[in-house]
């Protein structure tokens, strides 16, 4: 299976989407920005771990499109006060063409400091978003054959809690959060067929 990349024409769709509107329509390339802090606030770092896999671990194949394509657990540290919402996005930087986007959550509560593995971000208050395969929530790490990739698992604590739309992809997210978050951390794993 190869990642989907979008079409020139709709990468500059994607691109004056993000210029007029923070929910606009995209393609998914995960190639926006990340997100900043609000100004004059220093971003604080988040400890991201995992119960499914060691930090800069290989990734077990339940968690990818060779096995069950479960999300995997994630744990984070105590995020700092004013904290309203999560977000997460996984994606694979060694895709060629630029980062793919793996899993896409926002609005996950203030209150959470995890989710299960195969988790509905639903249960957390949470919503998902659609990911680099034009599919809602997660969808594993499933690089060509033979190449290994690595995989980061972001998670912001933000100030905000994003507005509720359906649609919205990593670079939306990222565009509509910038400015509100403060802290993030990232957990990064390895796969390879």
């Amino acid at each position: 299976m190869s990642h989907r990349r979008c079409s020139p024409v709709a990468r500059s769709l994607a691109s004056l989407a993000l210029l007029g509107a923070a929910f606009g329509a995209g393609c998914n390339s995960g190639t926006a920005a990340p997100p900043a802090a609000p100004a004059g606030v220093a971003m604080q770092h988040l400890t991201v771990t995992s119960k499914s896999f060691a930090s800069n671990g290989a990734i077990p194949i339940d968690y990818t499109c060779d096995g069950a394509d479960r999300s995997p657990q994630l744990t984070w540290s105590a995020p700092p006060e004013g904290t309203r919402s999560f977000a997460l996005v996984a994606v694979d930087p060694d895709a060629a063409g630029g980062e793919f986007v793996h899993w896409v959550a926002f609005n996950v509560r203030a209150d959470a400091t995890s989710v299960p593995e195969s988790v509905d971000v639903a249960d957390l208050g949470g919503l998902a978003g659609i990911n680099g395969f034009n599919r809602t929530g997660y969808s594993g790490p499933c690089p060509p054959k033979m190449e290994p990739h690595s995989y980061a698992f972001h998670v912001y604590a933000l100030d905000t809690v994003a507005p509720a739309r359906s649609g919205v992809t990593a670079d939306n997210l990222r565009a509509s959060v910038t400015g509100h978050v403060l802290a993030e951390g990232t957990l990064v794993g390895t796969f390879a067929h």
